[in-house]
């Protein structure tokens, strides 16, 4: 399965700062399982909420440089409360670093007034054809399809 966590990116502070905005639809698939009775996004999909986020602050200050932007680790994880259909979560992260193959972040995600759960993370970039030459083809076909979905993430 393949889940789109954020909607859209409201602000952004090149190589600092990014917030996004996620509304939690009775549509999405997952919301079926995570509870029938008592649907909420699941705790997992709201940190990968902010990994999403901030993948999006690394490719724009890189000028899209890496195919890959992965989760290194994930720290002080705090969950305080649910997302339920209806709701909108809004993503505020901050770089702590981007360096040329790995960042770092602090960042919350908020229903409102309310934080909901909030992480430091670290986040690994790179491409394929660093490890193999013959996948150059698809890291271009990757970071093509990324500046695509960015320009309907971001008007700015």
């Amino acid at each position: 399965m393949r889940f789109i966590l954020i909607d859209k990116v409201v602000s952004l502070d090149s190589g600092k700062e990014i917030s996004a905005i996620k509304s939690v639809s009775l549509a999405e698939e997952y919301l079926g399982d995570h509870f029938p009775i008592f649907p909420v996004l699941p705790g997992v999909l709201l940190l990968e909420g902010l990994i999403e986020t901030a993948s999006w602050l690394v490719r724009e200050s890189e000028n899209f440089a890496h195919s890959m932007v992965l989760l290194e680790q994930a720290r002080n994880v705090k969950y305080k409360s649910f997302a339920a259909p209806g709701m909108q979560i809004e993503y505020r992260v901050t770089a702590r670093t981007i360096e040329e193959n790995v960042s770092s972040f602090s960042g919350a995600g908020f229903c409102g007034d309310e934080a909901i759960v909030q992480a430091r993370f670290g986040l690994r970039h790179f491409n394929l054809a660093d490890e193999d030459a013959k996948m150059a083809s698809i890291d271009a076909e990757v970071v093509e399809n990324m500046k695509q979905r960015w320009k309907l993430l971001y008007n700015g």
